[in-house]
């Protein structure tokens, strides 16, 4: 919860009209639309925002890309959370019982979630490397703990991650 809210301007993308009702209901400016589309946030200047934050949805997007290339533009940082399908939990189900991705699903059969993109932590560094942009924290969930020096097997072992980011063009300058 940010403390000081005097010099904040916040922004959020609801795709429910019922979400962004509750959420105007509690005075936060939200709109409507879908953040993985071109041209989603024409009225936003370039790095207009300090930070740009995608909580557990980037694997519930049709193009993920697009959503990255804009935090990217309108954001000088990004912080993006999301379930790893390559933890040892959701391998071992595939190899046991040849399900899809059980533990992650919590309480969902395969056909009743949004998930679209089963990406891996390895899947997601070499996406945002593509995109320009550099990783400069990651916090990993890992057996019930927050861990952000995990470097054994993080892609096999941690269930979340969190990670922020910045425009790699920034950190030279350019």
């Amino acid at each position: 919860m940010l403390k000081d809210k005097k010099n904040i301007i916040e922004m959020g993308m609801e795709l429910a009209e019922s979400g962004v009702d509750v959420c105007l209901e509690k005075g936060l400016n939200e709109r409507q639309g879908s953040i993985d589309i071109l041209k989603t946030y024409t009225d936003i200047e370039d790095k207009q925002f300090d930070y740009a934050i995608c909580n557990v949805t980037i694997h519930m997007l049709m193009y993920p890309e697009v959503l990255l290339k804009e935090m990217k533009r309108i954001a000088k940082y990004q912080i993006l959370s999301f379930p790893n399908f390559a933890n040892w939990r959701n391998r071992l189900d595939l190899l046991l019982n040849g399900r899809r991705l059980r533990p992650l699903l919590s309480g969902y059969n395969w056909y009743s979630t949004g998930h679209l993109h089963d990406l891996s932590l390895k899947d997601f560094k070499e996406t945002v490397h593509q995109l320009g942009l550099k990783i400069k924290l990651t916090v990993y969930h890992y057996f019930g703990y927050l861990v952000s020096s995990m470097k054994i097997f993080p892609n096999l072992l941690a269930s979340e991650a969190i990670y922020l980011l910045e425009d790699s063009q920034l950190m030279l300058g350019i």
